[in-house]
């Protein structure tokens, strides 16, 4: 059975930067695709980025285009969200997933699989 952990949130004045961290154990990086997706208080889950198999990558919205890059290291099989310029608004849990059927498609946040999440917070 597939584990994700999630690390590296924390809070951060705005402008600044985080890598998030997903270990995964269970599955492998280089073979399936993984996603980070975020839930702020009293808000829908959002979807940001997905990276698939192949590499390729999928942004579900605007909140992360220009700002947020996904990557992946097989050699210790995690993968990575690296956010810069952070902003208020970004202040929510993130999570990281994955889901064997539904890959990267969708909007991002229905993964059968998912991570306690790590909180982040955007503030001064």
């Amino acid at each position: 059975q597939v584990q994700l952990v999630e690390s590296g949130g924390g809070l951060v004045q705005p402008g600044g930067s985080l890598r998030l961290s997903c270990v995964v154990s269970g599955d492998t990086v280089e073979y399936n695709a993984f996603g980070w997706f975020r839930q702020a208080p009293g808000k829908e889950r959002e979807g940001l980025l997905c990276i698939s198999s192949g590499e390729y990558v999928t942004n579900y919205g605007d909140s992360a285009r220009g700002r947020f890059t996904i990557s992946r290291d097989v050699a210790t099989n995690t993968v990575y969200l690296q956010m810069n310029d952070l902003k208020p608004e970004d202040t929510a849990v993130y999570y990281c997933g994955t889901d064997l059927v539904i890959g990267c498609y969708g909007k991002g946040v229905e993964y059968a699989s998912r991570g306690q999440g790590t909180q982040v917070t955007v503030d001064y």
